[in-house]
């Protein structure tokens, strides 16, 4: 039996000749299929939006938190269970990031938790739409609005996600990121989007995505007049998207629908066969929303034969790839040590860290390698 890797991007042909055909362009950063491919986004959400095409996520919530003025000593709202990313780029502009517990039962960010934390310096929220499932967008916009703070969502898992009956980035917040890394639910390779309803945010972040230059380079190279001139207004950053990629998202962008059922047609499959497990299955969308399935993360119980760890090196065995999401922030060395988090300040987190391990689902599944899965995941808790 082949070992199953926990994660393997859905490339087909169409990406593949997408890819050559913009190589023999001739035109390889920035271009053409980047601003396209901005123009298809914002259309796949439905959203009176701008979109801005970047190198990474990591690199849209910068951009964002930049382009809304997050300032030193400024704190912005940040759940503890999430990738390091979504905190770290408020400490570029050296702001704080604000620790918040979760909810336990969906592992998203819990505003009963963030009510307690909001102070006078607290200038933002940065919802995490764990694992592909969103933040509930009533309570998250009537939390912001009474606190007077700016809206970042990290939209890294939660494409494509309905919040409510809208697409998580159609419903006005000030930016929403998303992520188009390799394990991604559509790739790029590297690469990521921002959305934002606002053209001076939008216009800002162009500007700050390209060293701080006011003109956009496909705008200059593309001119058939002379267009070298151009103005360095601020200090800006290198996050723009090249072309090649840009043209692998155009085509992930048009499968992005049909990856996003055979993904939940794998969670369903799961939830199935998992059933009387002594495991916690994943939170389901309420009705009126939907799951992007971007992670599938069983929580062991304790009645659970085997802990976390071993169930993992059990998997390997079984010749099953798997990963955790997340170690919380407050676990980790800087965090932990820079603000001085201790585990009980995260009950919910802390306890359910214990517990949590994601199995592979991604589109590029066969049957008999969901079935993999599923005869381990029996074997070893059965």
């Amino acid at each position: 039996m082949a070992f199953l890797p926990f994660a393997r991007p859905d490339i087909t042909e169409a990406e593949i000749s997408a890819v050559v055909e913009t190589m023999r362009s001739g035109w390889l950063t920035t271009g053409p299929n980047a601003a396209q491919f901005e123009q298809e986004f914002v259309e796949f959400l439905g959203a009176d939006a701008h979109a801005v095409a970047v190198n990474s996520a990591t690199a849209g919530l910068h951009l964002a938190f930049e382009a809304i003025g997050v300032q030193p000593g400024d704190e912005v709202l940040v759940p503890t269970w999430t990738f390091t990313s979504t905190a770290e780029a408020v400490r570029y502009l050296g702001g704080d990031p604000v620790l918040v517990d979760v909810d336990p039962r969906t592992l998203c960010i819990d505003l009963e938790d963030a009510e307690r934390k909001v102070t006078e310096r607290t200038v933002a929220i940065a919802p995490v739409h764990f694992a592909g499932l969103g933040v509930p967008d009533g309570a998250l916009t009537s939390f912001a609005q009474r606190h007077g703070l700016r809206v970042v969502e990290d939209a890294a898992h939660a494409l494509p996600t309905l919040n409510e009956g809208t697409l998580i980035g159609a419903h006005g917040h000030d930016a929403t990121v998303y992520s188009f890394y390799a394990t991604k639910t559509m790739t790029t390779g590297e690469g990521g989007m921002v959305v934002t309803p606002h053209a001076d945010l939008a216009a800002r972040m162009r500007t700050m995505r390209l060293h701080g230059i006011n003109r956009d380079v496909f705008d200059r190279y593309s001119s058939k007049k002379p267009s070298w001139h151009y103005d360095v207004v601020a200090p800006g950053y290198k996050y723009n998207l090249t072309d090649a990629a840009a043209a692998m998202g155009r085509v992930q962008l048009g499968r992005s629908r049909e990856m996003a059922a055979r993904r939940a047609a794998i969670g369903a499959r799961y939830d199935d066969a998992f059933a009387g497990l002594p495991v916690t299955l994943p939170a389901h969308a309420p009705e009126g929303s939907s799951h992007a399935w971007h992670l599938y993360v069983l929580r062991l119980t304790d009645d659970a034969p085997v802990r976390r760890d071993t169930f993992i090196q059990r998997m390997a065995d079984h010749e099953v790839g798997t990963s955790v999401h997340f170690i919380p922030l407050h676990l980790q060395p800087y965090w932990r040590d820079t603000y001085q988090h201790a585990p009980e300040d995260f009950p919910v987190a802390t306890a359910q860290f214990q517990r949590c391990v994601s199995l592979p689902i991604f589109s590029s599944m066969t049957d008999d390698d969901v079935e993999q899965v599923i005869g381990a995941v029996r074997e070893i808790l059965g």
